[in-house]
């Protein structure tokens, strides 16, 4: 049984999401609040946290930033009624997994919760690394390194860029992206996508001319 903690200020919110989530057999512990999360993951492990960002006393993008410090792992999805760029763009820097704007469908976030989940219990190993230019990506060990320095990325740049690496050379559309590398069938904008993708040009520097824009399609890894 999958282990899921939901943080946000407003109670009404929590027992939505505890329904839907004991509804699909997860287990759900709640948190009121930044300061409470942070004193509930320091005595217990969760497959899962749902946080919103906007919180008295400490917001969800503080609570992230002090849970990242000792745990890189465990998988967020950001919850907020705010959906300015800038906003998706800090939280992926973060190390948010997925990101969604209240209003919300209970279903939609179920199905996004699923698919990260998912995700984090893929623990195929690759064994296998890839170089070009100056860029080294180590599948067994999930580090990327651009000149020899390695890169931190958060844990759905990484996804991305892996996917993109090993499907080198092919012209991926935006929905295959979003289904394959997030896991499930195109719920949501491409937002999301595009954000990651300006975030993954960034960490690879001098050579992220490799990612290439395919107006009207997607994108593409040249190698």
């Amino acid at each position: 049984m999958y282990h899921i903690l939901v943080v946000d200020d407003e109670d009404n919110i929590r027992q939505l999401i505890k329904k839907y989530a004991n509804f699909e057999g997860y287990k759900v512990t709640e948190a009121a609040d930044g300061m409470e999360a942070l004193d509930i993951c320091a005595q217990c492990s969760f497959d899962l946290i749902i946080m919103d960002v906007m919180m008295p006393e400490l917001d969800g993008f503080s609570t992230l930033r002090q849970l990242r410090r000792k745990d890189r792992r465990t998988p967020v999805l950001m919850l907020s009624a705010r959906g300015e760029e800038y906003d998706r763009i800090h939280g992926f820097e973060l190390g948010v997994d997925d990101y969604v704007v209240k209003p919300f469908s209970p279903k939609e976030l179920m199905l996004r919760a699923a698919a990260i989940l998912r995700r984090a219990g893929d623990h195929e190993d690759l064994r296998e690394t890839y170089t070009i230019d100056g860029i080294t990506a180590d599948f067994t060990s999930r580090q990327v390194f651009v000149d020899g320095v390695p890169v931190d990325m958060p844990p759905k740049e990484y996804d991305l860029f892996f996917y993109l690496v090993k499907n080198r050379n092919i012209a991926l559309s935006r929905e295959k992206l979003l289904s394959d590398v997030w896991g499930y069938d195109f719920y949501g904008d491409e937002r999301t996508l595009d954000t990651h993708i300006k975030l993954l040009r960034k960490s690879l520097g001098p050579y992220s001319g490799r990612i290439v824009t395919l107006r009207g399609v997607g994108y593409r890894f040249e190698g």
